[in-house]
């Protein structure tokens, strides 16, 4: 849960009181206003996570054990895994924990950014209350639709999308009363309306316009939207609906459609159960035995500790799959030792931040199962792919690691004792045993990745409770709702992401693209190349789970178009994406390390680069040598 902590504060969501220039959205006078109706949500996404959870393990025991698979749980799951998603949205929204690039506002003065901020806000606000009634028209319209299993109407899902898009909008209109000054909040008001009635009034202009309407709505709304503050999802989310509503006759309707179809796959309920993990790990304390026991082997030789950071990020990534977990669990364990072994801040923070970008293929990552999803690639393929094409970067990082300890004195640091060793291994076995279970598994088709992080959190509880001092009724109760917030802020950008990825293919200019890119001199290598510059940039600017999402559905086809194995392909961008992802000066993952190793951005802006090339280089070997991405499968 601390990695949870450390996302929440580095991607917050901020608007303005009347005597603060940058006050928190859910400041504490607010909060307390609205916990009496918060709190039914929490229990409710808790115990949504618990009935998920306890039918796919109903569902893997019927299947494997007894033979008699239960043919309605899946259904069942899929209306819960919907309401989870959209209660977890509205979670995120009162804790701040829905994605936002908050650079360039902290840049601006702060009398400017009291008002851009108060503008996000209603930005918020007004594509909730433009989606509000779409959403209450679907459900209407799904009435008439009855699921095969349990022949109920499929308005009892989708009834969700509009539960929480009110619950959303009535937290921000709270939060806009209670913590916005009266005058940004008129100025923003006047800004969202004019723009809104400008849009409707030469919407017959902007209809004639066609694919120009891109640039204005999805390009230039969205890219406004980043600039100031609005959260990632509403920007996709604005852009799209804003793009069907002024410059095309689709009803709106079809937007909520489309959220509803980029959120309700059954692949993506294996999201929530492996943040669940992650949380169990932190927890329990897993990752930290690893960490120690990978100390105990490399710590006396030379770079013997810059080896045990990567090491320990590599195999700890294999059980949490998140990069903030990761991070948080491996620095605080290694950086006290290392600075007393010499180690500069800088110079670690840089390893920690690469060593992250490079462990983010190990399975379960997050961002492969939801790639696998929405450009219907094999999750077990690229979890088989994942193993070695971490391995090549690893490699990569481990030759720069060893270049740059070649002075290291070592001549005061000891080597662990065999017995030590042994019993830090023995302490450590159950950990190691599960990130090598999870590929085997998948890996193997004996099960899905759903089924297999279902197993993975039995596994680690039972493991934690016996050897690692458990976990109490409180600290899961708060998993749970940690677990439905995050896992909601990531299915919303994934729901819009998606109406805005199909907005873009509906306009007819990704073939205009596919044409352009798949004519390119030099063919493949020539899209390759080119693929890899907007992931690295796009992984800078919006983190690498929104960039997949929108580029996925329209990029994979163009590639497999060329030849390129979608596998090797979904390497090449996912690598791309996580190095971006830790480039400064714009890389959002840049600032969370340096958070998490409390160190200087400016400081570890100069030291962060040659660990990059050392990515880049590696990048460059798996994107030229298909091989490597494909011998796995």
């Amino acid at each position: 849960m601390r990695a949870v902590a450390f996302l929440a504060e580095t991607f917050d969501m901020t608007t303005l009181n009347e005597n603060s220039t940058a006050a928190p959205l859910a400041s504490e006078q607010a909060q307390r206003s609205v916990s009496a109706w918060i709190r039914p949500l929490e229990v409710t996404s808790a115990l949504l996570m618990l009935a998920i959870f306890g039918m796919l393990l109903a569902g893997v025991i019927s299947r494997y054990v007894l033979s008699k698979p239960i043919i309605w749980i899946d259904e069942a799951v899929s209306i819960s895994f919907l309401w989870l998603a959209m209660l977890g949205s509205a979670l995120a929204m009162h804790r701040n924990e829905h994605l936002r690039l908050t650079l360039f506002v902290e840049r601006m003065p702060e009398r400017l950014r009291s008002y851009v901020q108060a503008l996000s806000l209603v930005a918020v606000g007004a594509f909730l209350v433009a989606l509000l009634h779409p959403a209450i028209e679907y459900a209407q319209e799904e009435w008439f639709i009855s699921t095969p299993a349990l022949s109920i109407p499929n308005s009892y899902r989708v009834a969700a999308i509009a539960f929480g898009v009110f619950a959303m909008l009535a937290m921000v209109l709270a939060y806009a009363v209670k913590t916005v000054g009266k005058q940004q909040l008129v100025v923003a008001t006047a800004i969202v309306a004019g723009l809104a009635a400008l849009f409707w009034f030469y919407s017959p202009q902007l209809v004639q316009l066609g694919t120009m309407n891109i640039l204005i709505f999805l390009v230039g709304l969205v890219m406004v939207g980043l600039v100031a503050g609005v959260p990632i999802g509403f920007c996709f989310g604005l852009g799209a609906l804003s793009f069907l509503a002024f410059s095309t006759q689709v009803p709106l309707m079809v937007m909520v459609s489309r959220m509803d179809e980029g959120m309700s796959s059954l692949i993506l309920v294996s999201v929530p159960i492996f943040v669940l993990l992650g949380c169990v790990l932190d927890t329990t304390g897993m990752g930290k035995v690893i960490v120690d026991f990978l100390a105990s082997l490399l710590g006396h030789v030379k770079a013997g500790m810059s080896y045990v950071l990567l090491g320990s990020l590599f195999i700890v990534s294999g059980i949490s799959g998140s990069k903030v977990s990761d991070m948080a669990t491996v620095a605080p364990a290694l950086f006290p030792e290392m600075k007393r072994r010499g180690h500069k801040p800088r110079e670690m923070v840089a390893l920690l931040a690469t060593g992250a970008a490079m462990a983010d293929t190990v399975p379960p990552s997050i961002v492969l199962i939801v790639l696998g999803s929405v450009a219907g690639v094999s999750i077990a393929g690229l979890f088989q792919s994942g193993f070695a094409i971490a391995m090549v970067l690893l490699l990569a990082l481990l030759v720069l690691a060893r270049f740059k300890a070649r002075n290291e004195d070592m001549s005061n640091v000891k080597a662990t004792k065999l017995p030590v060793i042994g019993k830090l291994l023995l302490i450590a076995a159950p950990a190691l045993v599960l990130p090598f279970l999870i590929r085997s598994v998948v890996g193997g088709g004996i099960a899905t990745a759903t089924e297999v992080s279902t197993i993975a959190v039995v596994y680690a509880l039972l493991i934690g409770k016996l050897l690692y001092g458990g976990i109490s009724g409180r600290q899961f109760y708060d998993m749970l709702v940690e677990t439905a917030a995050l896992s909601g802020a990531i299915l919303l950008i994934l729901g819009t992401a998606s109406a805005m990825a199909w907005a873009i293919t509906q306009s007819g200019v990704v073939q205009q693209l596919s044409q352009f890119l798949t004519n390119l001199p030099g063919g493949w290598v020539a899209f390759m190349a080119v693929s890899i510059v907007v992931f690295l940039f796009l992984g800078c600017l919006l983190e690498g789970l929104p960039a997949i999402l929108l580029l996925a559905p329209i990029m994979f086809p163009m590639a497999k178009k060329l030849g390129i194995n979608d596998v090797h392909y979904s390497m090449v961008i996912v690598s791309a994406m996580n190095i971006g992802l830790m480039m400064p000066p714009i890389g959002v993952g840049f600032y969370l390390a340096c958070r998490i190793g409390d160190a200087s951005p400016d400081e570890v802006m100069g030291a962060i680069w040659p660990y990059l090339a050392a990515l880049l280089v590696g990048l460059i070997v798996i994107a030229g040598v298909p091989w490597l991405s494909t011998f796995a499968l």
